[in-house]
């Protein structure tokens, strides 16, 4: 864990104008049932909400993108998305461009693996009865075009470990989600 801690930290110190926003959940807000795991007693529609951001550092060359759960009741969290090697032209993410529609992820884009064992979006599901979890959406700069050793097998834990010294900048968005 200090390796997630000490990105953010370094993302933080490089730049408060670096954003990330959503039009379909506010930060801190909770997350609607469209984007809600269909699976494991959850009812939801699974879909990745809609992304955006600005203000990218200087020298950005490539965005990475992880969705993770702190809340979760296992060793390290749960990984609900890794997207690695989106151009540093991008500035969005469509609705379901992770579940839905993943042709709408930027060109070259690559989806690592999440702890629901595939690549892709997996959306909230936490177990009943264990409250409101957030779900830290957080996007990096970096100053490579391509994470250098990531493929679709690439998990949470192994991105941060591979683009640990390429981080220019780091911006994130919490939403919430809980089952009684």
């Amino acid at each position: 864990m200090n390796t997630l801690f000490a990105i953010l930290a370094a993302g933080a110190m490089a730049g408060s104008s670096f954003t990330l926003s959503s039009p379909d959940f506010r930060d801190g807000g909770t997350l609607g049932m469209t984007y809600v795991f269909n699976g494991m007693a959850c009812t939801g529609k699974n879909v990745s909400p809609a992304l955006h951001w600005s203000g990218a550092p200087a020298g950005t060359k490539s965005f990475a993108l992880t969705v993770w759960d702190p809340d979760a009741p296992v060793r390290g969290g749960w990984w609900h998305w890794v997207l690695i090697d989106m151009p540093a032209s991008a500035n969005s993410l469509p609705e379901g461009a992770g579940s839905t529609k993943p042709s709408a992820a930027p060109a070259g884009s690559v989806e690592g693996t999440t702890s629901f064992g595939k690549p892709g979006y997996g959306g909230p599901c936490p177990p009943v009865g264990s409250g409101a979890h957030h779900y830290i959406f957080t996007l990096y700069a970096l100053d490579e075009t391509q994470v250098a050793g990531a493929t679709s097998k690439t998990n949470g834990p192994g991105l941060q470990a591979l683009m640990a010294k390429h981080v220019l900048a780091s911006t994130k968005l919490t939403g919430r989600f809980g089952r009684p």
